[in-house]
């Protein structure tokens, strides 16, 4: 196998922090590796030193003559001033990508209700996302780099992002917190710490099992992280099968760590505190009706959560996953029936939100501010005891709140709702911008925690590990519940869509059939010439598009001038449409 490229006794500094340290490694021609580490401990450094987007303080990098790399940054480079089909398809025609399956396969699957003359100004942040995606994985690289990828996009996206990526020739550098994710297409596992990278053959299940081992041999003496590990073990070894993976090296010394680790949480003993603190009634969505704007998301819907129940929440963006949390904390009032709250629920929701935190407020009087003191099942703890378990030590404790990183406000946000003692809490994607060591620190204080959960979330990993049971928004106006969890939505939305898709195929085969033109027809020879001729006018066309994208580039704040390149550019959008149209009714006779 050819190394695509090396690093030899790379060094990379910030100040006087470290991030690089004599690190030598190599990516070889089709392998799919995954970085794991803590947020901050140069993940993101580690990518940009090998693709030279960053010079090394020292040491080597070298990479073979030609190699073609993409980059898919954490924020994307798209241009505001562009339509949906300029930043993603770079003046490729409609027959053109249409045409190749690859193609056509990620512009239906990641701009699957992304108009592409829509402008990219208005786009969401996980329409952003696909864009930049889609425009990434239409090129041929010899290598990909992606950072985040999983990052606003939903279970179904991520599950055809693993599978194409799976069975793509080029080779793959990742970094991700997505545990599902690198279990399904990595190889190999780095793990970023202390200025090293260790390499672990496998994916997540794989790394967690070496690593393991390699503490073992080690003799490490770190028992908190040590107990982590093993819960962590013990869920991979006797959770869904979907877990597992089969590294090549010998497991044994690994798996008697957990001959004797129970299950990682007791469900039933949790269920009964989860009754002393909360009653027999939480919550009862009852006969309701939820419209918003011109949408309905909820009809005639019921759905009952009682003490200690722990319930995941999927759903395509957009089916109303958030809207159903407001309907739960009562800030969305439902338009038809009731929601019903018992009288001892105390709830705490986590939004996406970050903006209810004080920038200027310190980490540990802010959240002393709250309670000093909170009461669980195991006693009190302190705010400061909490925080420590959660990452904030030393001056992280008196930083200003505004300093932390996305992954550090995410955490103490959190934290800070915690500390309030409630006995149902409502979770909308928690695991946004958390590194892989507090998703295991979470997890273990969730492990413990007695109260009723909802979870919404696109991390598949997550979801299975602190739930006991899958909820569906599937578009019906209900809230399904599936026994086969997120692979059993997965195969229904399949089912579905390849449903609709036959039912439209039908519909246009009975309204509109074609006639084929005959071999060496006068038919035959007409359609040919009509393609020909719409080739050349779309070509005119494309190098009209693209002399209008180079001015609009130049027009800079002159927004009169682009308001009146936006509107030709927009004139050609719809002659393009029409000659596309033209071409595909012709090509139709000579199928």
């Amino acid at each position: 196998m050819a190394n695509l490229l090396n690093l030899e006794r790379v060094s990379k500094a910030y100040g006087v922090r470290p991030l690089l340290a004599d690190v030598s490694l190599g990516i070889g021609e089709g392998e799919r590796i995954g970085v794991v580490g803590r947020n901050g401990d140069g993940k993101t450094t580690l990518l940009e030193v090998m693709t030279g987007q960053e010079p090394a303080d020292s040491g080597r990098v070298s990479r073979s003559r030609g190699l073609l790399v993409g980059f898919l940054h954490q924020h994307d480079a798209l241009v505001d001033t562009h339509s949906v089909r300029e930043a993603v398809l770079a003046g490729r025609a409609d027959h053109e990508w249409a045409a190749d399956p690859r193609t056509r396969e990620i512009v239906e699957e990641l701009l699957a209700g992304v108009t592409l003359d829509r402008a990219v100004l208005g786009l969401s942040g996980g329409e952003r996302r696909r864009c930049s995606l889609a425009a990434l994985l239409l090129g041929d690289h010899d290598l990909i780099v992606l950072d985040e990828p999983t990052n606003h996009l939903d279970v179904e996206a991520v599950d055809w992002l693993a599978r194409h990526l799976a069975a793509r020739p080029s080779a793959l550098v990742v970094v991700t917190h997505d545990r599902w994710f690198l279990d399904a297409v990595c190889q190999w596992t780095w793990e970023v710490h202390d200025g090293q990278v260790d390499a672990y053959e496998g994916g997540y299940a794989a790394y967690v099992l070496a690593k393991a081992e390699r503490s073992r041999q080690s003799a490490a003496t770190e028992e908190r992280r040590q107990n982590l590990v093993r819960k962590e073990l013990a869920w991979l070894r006797r959770g869904p099968p979907a877990r597992t993976s089969k590294p090549k090296f010998r497991i044994d010394a690994a798996n008697q760590l957990i001959e004797d680790v129970p299950p990682p949480r007791d469900r039933f003993e949790l269920q009964r505190f989860a009754a002393q603190r909360l009653g027999k009634d939480v919550v009862d969505v009852e006969d309701v009706d939820l419209v918003r704007g011109d949408r309905t998301l909820l009809h005639h819907a019921t759905w009952r959560l009682g003490p200690g129940d722990r319930v995941g929440i999927v759903g395509v963006n957009g089916a109303g996953k958030t809207s159903v949390l407001g309907l739960l904390d009562g800030s969305i009032a439902p338009s038809a029936g009731r929601v019903r709250h018992g009288r001892t629920v105390a709830l705490q929701h986590l939004t996406q939100d970050l903006d209810d935190l004080d920038p200027e407020g310190r980490v540990l009087p802010t959240l002393e501010s709250v309670k000093r003191v909170s009461r669980t099942e195991s006693g009190e703890i302190t705010a400061s005891s909490l925080l420590e378990r959660f990452g904030f030590t030393g001056d992280r404790l008196t930083t200003r709140i505004g300093d932390l990183s996305g992954g550090e406000r995410r955490r103490f946000q959190l934290l800070r709702l915690l500390m309030t003692e409630p006995n149902m809490l409502l979770l909308d994607e928690p695991t946004n911008d958390l590194d892989i060591d507090t998703l295991n620190v979470l997890e273990d204080f969730l492990d413990g925690w007695p109260g009723t959960l909802v979870v919404v979330s696109h991390d598949r990993y997550f979801l299975e590990r602190v739930t006991d049971s899958v909820w569906a928004l599937l578009g019906d106006g209900q809230i399904s519940m599936l026994p086969g969890g997120v692979d059993e939505y997965l195969r229904r939305r399949a089912a579905d869509l390849a449903a609709a898709v036959s039912a439209d195929g039908a519909a246009a085969t009975e309204s509109a059939p074609v006639d084929r033109a005959r071999a060496g027809s006068a038919e035959e020879r007409a359609a040919r010439k009509t393609l020909a001729r719409l080739d050349k006018q779309l070509e005119r066309v494309t190098e009209q598009e693209a002399a209008l994208n180079a001015a609009i580039l130049g027009a800079g704040q002159d927004y009169e001038r682009l308001a009146q390149l936006s509107a030709e550019l927009q004139a050609l959008a719809a002659q393009r449409d029409e000659l596309e149209s033209e071409w595909l009714e012709a090509a139709e006779q000579l199928e």
